[in-house]
């Protein structure tokens, strides 16, 4: 049975300041915190379904001695869930700590996103960039927050793989060495199947409404257009981001094989 003071709590989390405060965010599904807790993310709470795959599960990690368990009933879960579906345990994790002062990596491929809102095209982002390889995220400070419960949904615990950084994306770019490819995706741009492309550098992906903001695209140096098909067919104006960033990161990676 979960406390009234726990259920609360586990309520004041939904926002970003209370999560902020304490440093932690909530993850739910076997998946997702089997996933977040193997890659060894610290739990301080479980609720787990009294009699569910997950519980047996519980001995794996050792949590019964060193975290708060409340073992519940489906029903029980589902009042402090955000998900339709609950899905047999909800967690609460500390938020790691990366290095703040961390030099962005740049004999490999990164991504960098400008403005990106939508808490599930985030969580989306971060499991393609695990899916292609791509250990860090950059992400300006207006960007969606990774720990709101959608987006760690939509990651589908690719949280586990990928490092995420909020920086100051414009002075983060100026400061890459003079010959750091950064490319982004502009109407304007060159035909991505045509460019010469390198393994390494920096991919910026812009805002939903208005795509990569004039200060930032100021500074990318190779300008990519995602073409449609066949290119002289009356089409959408654009691809939602998350999409746009699977072609772009599709078509790096199949250049390297």
């Amino acid at each position: 049975m979960i406390s009234k003071n726990k259920v609360k709590y586990l309520k004041g989390l939904e926002l970003k300041k209370h999560r902020q405060a304490d440093g932690v965010f909530v993850a739910e599904g076997p998946k997702i915190v089997g996933d977040l807790l193997g890659a060894g993310f610290v739990a301080t709470y479980l609720a787990v379904v009294e009699g569910s795959e997950f519980e047996s599960r519980l001995s794996e990690y050792g949590l019964k001695e060193r975290v708060q368990v409340d073992f519940v009933t489906a029903d029980e879960l589902r009042k402090v869930s955000s998900l339709e579906a609950p899905q047999q345990v909800l967690s609460i994790l500390k938020q790691p700590e990366w290095q703040q002062d961390l030099s962005v990596p740049t004999k490999e491929l990164c991504l960098a996103l400008d403005e990106v809102q939508n808490p599930g095209n985030l969580g989306t982002i971060i499991r393609l960039a695990d899916w292609f390889g791509i250990e860090h995220l950059f992400c300006s400070k207006g960007c969606a927050d990774v720990y709101n419960a959608k987006t760690v949904q939509a990651t589908m615990g690719a949280l586990a793989h990928v490092k995420i950084h909020y920086v100051d994306l414009v002075e983060m770019i100026r400061n890459l060495p003079e010959n750091t490819p950064v490319y982004g995706t502009f109407l304007d741009g060159e035909n991505l199947y045509g460019k010469q492309l390198e393994q390494r550098g920096m991919i910026v992906m812009g805002n939903e409404g208005r795509g990569v903001s004039e200060e930032v695209g100021k500074l990318v140096t190779e300008r990519l257009f995602i073409p449609n098909y066949p290119q002289e067919k009356e089409s959408t104006e654009s691809l939602n981001v998350a999409i746009a960033t699977a072609v772009v990161c599709a078509e790096f990676r199949r250049r390297a094989m």
